[in-house]
């Protein structure tokens, strides 16, 4: 009892307090112990703060129930949107743990999925940097490293004619008189060491990102310009004179252009800049010292387009087939990639995509002349400002080769003074990919000479917009030939696909059709037109299905399939009434297998969409197969959250075939793949399978001097004898994906070698790790290991995500060391395989 011990002497005061204090931690000890088999993670974690406070000793002890709990209590305010209190605990946990990396990481996860990306960066760094083995950390660090600095800062510091150009104007500006230089959006800080070196008695440079505020900080201080150069991590519109720079500048540099030039928001900075921060503009025929006036570098711009054909952009922008695998895709539905602009669109959104033209696979061909779409001078803010409110210029481009109109390809001239330009078109040796504006709503897309490109172009929202492309047929000289729409000066009845749209429905013979468009990542698009995927996965399920169903039900089943078409299909209540099978498809995006599921026989399909015009769609998609849309069920309003999507459809049920989405399409294994299938399997039936049943992975060894170029800065030279290397090359990752082995520029030093297998069905087959021996066919340096998935849906049915149909794209290691190999050696490589991450090393 409390009370029965004798109260303690003044004397003997410490020896009292360390016994009470033994006791608190005791019983807070229990305590949390009886939280943790409650389940109540949150009076847990008190309790163990309160452990750890008092008796910092116990901290090995228990450290790992404090981190099991420390996470549960994370999810269960994460999923109450307790922000602060999540972060909170975290610090607090940090304070106790420093040095642990999993703590960190854990952080890092939470900070990601907050948006947080520079603050999640930074923990992830810290948790790799505690234990350089930490693969869950390693991996994430990658991961974030794409988003903090993008592959394209490498490619462009490595662009040696880039920077002379750039380098060559500044000096010339400088030695005419602009000493003062603002540098807008610094990165690395390249052009603002530029202008020092020229000379500049005053450099200040605004970069809003923190990682590359914070990079170029480092930069600076390894070149001894940190004296000269002022580093402001904020973006240029917020600069105020003279709380961020003393006076006005007689210079602002700047090289926030994207491949549709005002996607960065040049424009909008360079307003403000000769609003606020830059002197005023020299006029005609002063020629005093460049020091009183300022001016921008680049000086102005051109932008160029050309028509083309090029089915690899076709593929992944327009759907081009009507039945797939047996499934009619009805009238009344329309697909759109996100690069689609309506001229109506109160949205900002981006309304292009972007290709490299010279790496395209299979090319494109050239269907006009390049002609000229705008210019813009930087140097005169009336034209910065009437960009935004100008009507659009309606151009007209003639036809010079027969076709398919696939995209407006469009690239820019910077002219950075009177003297120094950048070319970004295609056959330019450039940094800079092209803009692509692909073309849509078009009843018939083939062209030829004699026929008209028509488009309306402006600069909405600060981007480039080419907007109601048509075709004018020289047939129909009053029409507006094969153009969705007549003339908009006679009918202004907004753009031509609403316009299609409602004669479309004037005309059809169901008032009531619902018309659905659709908005589909490209990849996904591509996916709707990879045709032997879709076959694949319907020979496969139906030998499942036929497998588990009695030989007679099997005989009618394939009968009604067989005599199921686009035009006439036929209920399957029709079907022998017996308990169907459940099929769950859980693929990342837009899927209709469910629905090519449902016509093979009695089958209950779950999708896991969860978009809402995604559900429209393949509910109006189902009703023009005959298809009861009814009989399709959205598997995650079932769900309360995504960790349960693998459960039971009813408590005594379990599923006959649960498709999964093994790779993602950049290349790369999804996260948790193999976690996933371990659930699978104790979910499926007797008999049942998982899709794909198990995956191969294939490499060779290649020469790429792009994938050197693009996945690190290749030393001082490309810089202009600036230490910028190190740095950057900190955020090099050793996987590039997002690339086409069919048109990257590399030379094959040996054949194609089985690395690794994935086995989701039968997992004792599966190893973490393997060596491999690959013989070398040609001599040269071995710069990269390419690589990509043959993917079983059974022994006999095989879908390669190498292939020219394939919506993946392959993805490559990179060597930090190039290694100089002769014909007829042999190289081992080291695979290893941790949850859903391939590492791949070369053996020395």
């Amino acid at each position: 009892m409390p009370n029965s011990r004798p109260r303690p002497r003044r004397g003997a005061r410490s020896g009292a307090g360390a016994a009470g204090r033994d006791e608190l931690v005791s019983r807070s000890l229990q305590s949390a112990e009886h939280c943790m088999r409650a389940q109540d993670f949150g009076t847990a974690y008190a309790h163990y703060l309160l452990v750890l406070s008092l008796a910092p000793e116990l901290k090995d002890d228990v450290k790992e129930t404090f981190q099991y709990t420390l996470f549960r209590w994370a999810e269960e305010l994460d999923a109450l949107n307790r922000t602060q209190d999540l972060l909170g605990c975290y610090e607090q946990a940090l304070e106790l743990f420093p040095d642990d990396e999993v703590i960190c990481n854990s952080m890092g996860e939470h900070l990601f999925r907050m948006g947080f990306r520079d603050e999640a960066a930074g923990y992830f760094h810290k948790a790799v940097k505690l234990n350089p083995d930490f693969s869950d950390a390693k991996e994430n660090f990658y991961r974030v490293a794409n988003w903090l600095v993008e592959r394209w800062h490498f490619i462009m510091l490595n662009d040696i004619k880039r920077n002379t150009i750039y380098n060559a104007a500044i000096q010339k500006a400088v030695s005419l008189g602009s000493k003062s230089v603002l540098d807008i959006g610094a990165g690395t800080g390249i052009l603002s060491m530029f202008a020092k070196k020229a000379g500049a008695h005053s450099v200040y440079a605004c970069e809003l990102s923190k990682t590359m505020y914070e990079l170029a900080c480092d930069v600076v201080a390894a070149n001894q310009m940190e004296a000269g150069i002022t580093l402001l991590h904020m973006k240029s519109l917020d600069i105020e004179i003279p709380k961020h720079i003393p006076e006005r500048v007689s210079l602002v540099v700047t090289e926030t252009v994207d491949a549709g030039l005002f996607g960065e928001g040049i424009v909008e900075s360079l307003i403000h800049a000769w609003e606020h921060l830059l002197l005023q503009p020299k006029t005609k025929g002063e020629n005093d010292n460049c020091e009183k006036y300022g001016k921008v570098i680049p000086a102005s711009a051109v932008i160029f387009g050309m028509a083309v054909e090029c089915a690899e952009i076709r593929r992944y922008h327009r759907v081009g087939i009507k039945d797939i695998a047996g499934i009619c895709l009805p009238a009344n539905v329309k697909f759109r990639s996100p690069a689609y602009s309506s001229s109506d669109t109160e949205e900002t959104v981006e309304p292009y995509t972007t290709e490299k033209m010279s790496r395209v696979p299979g090319g494109y061909l050239a269907l006009t002349e390049c002609f000229e779409i705008m210019t813009v001078d930087f140097n005169n803010l009336q034209e910065l400002k009437s960009l935004a409110t100008k009507t659009p210029d309606k151009i007209s481009v003639p036809v010079i080769k027969e076709g398919i109109l696939d995209a407006i390809v469009v690239w820019f001239v910077l002219q950075l003074d009177d003297e120094h330009t950048l070319s970004t078109s295609p056959s330019e040796e450039t940094c800079w990919e092209q803009a692509i504006y692909p073309v849509h709503d078009l009843p018939d897309y083939r062209i030829k000479p004699g026929d008209h490109v028509m488009m309306d172009v402006s600069c909405q929202d600060c981007y480039l917009r080419i907007q109601n492309i048509s075709i004018f047929s020289s047939e129909y000289e009053m029409d507006v030939g094969k153009s969705s729409t007549k003339n908009k000066d006679l009918l202004s009845l907004g753009n031509e696909a609403e316009l299609c749209s409602a004669l479309a429905n004037l005309q059809t013979s169901k008032p009531d059709a619902v018309e659905q468009t659709c908005v589909l990542e490209s990849t996904e698009i591509a996916l709707l037109n990879n045709i032997p995927y879709h076959e694949g996965f319907k020979m496969a399920m139906r030998k499942v299905l036929s497998s588990l169903t009695p030989e007679k039900r099997c005989q009618a089943m394939e009968s009604q399939d067989s005599e199921m078409s686009c035009e006439s299909g036929q209920n399957n209540s029709e079907q022998i009434a017996s308990e169907p099978f459940y099929v769950l498809d859980v693929s990342e995006g837009f899927s209709i297998l469910p629905i090519i599921a449902g016509i093979l026989g009695q089958v209950k399909p779950y999708s896991s969409v969860e978009k809402d015009q995604h559900r429209i769609t393949l509910d109006l998609v189902s009703e023009a197969n005959h298809f009861s849309k009814e009989t399709l069920e959205y598997w995650l309003r079932h769900v309360e959250d995504e960790s349960a999507v693998l459960q039971r459809p009813k408590s005594d049920k379990l599923w006959s075939i649960i498709i999964l989405d093994v790779i993602e399409p950049s290349g790369l294994i999804q996260q948790e793949i193999m976690e996933k299938a371990a659930i699978s399997r104790c979910l499926l039936q007797s008999g049942g399978k998982i899709f794909p049943q198990y995956v191969l992975m294939f490499g060779l060894l290649v020469e790429s001097q792009t994938l050197l170029e693009e996945n690190a800065v290749q030393g001082t030279a490309r810089t202009l004898g600036l230490n910028i290397a190190p740095f950057i090359n900190q955020f090099q990752v050793p996987i590039r994906v997002f690339l086409d082995l069919s048109s990257l520029p590399c030379t094959p030093l040996s054949k194609p070698v089985e690395l690794l297998r994935l086995d989701l069905m039968t997992p004792y087959l599966n190893t973490s790790n393997r060596e491999v021996k690959v013989h070398i066919c040609k001599s040269g340096r071995v710069t990269a290991i390419p690589f990509w998935y043959h993917m079983f849906l059974d022994d006999e049915i095989r879908l390669d995500t190498s292939s020219e149909v394939s919506h993946w794209k392959q993805a490559a290691v990179v060597l930090d060391n190039p290694i100089q190999v002769e014909t007829g050696e042999e190289l081992v490589l080291s695979v290893q395989h941790h949850k859903s991450n391939v590492s791949i090393t070369v053996k020395q």
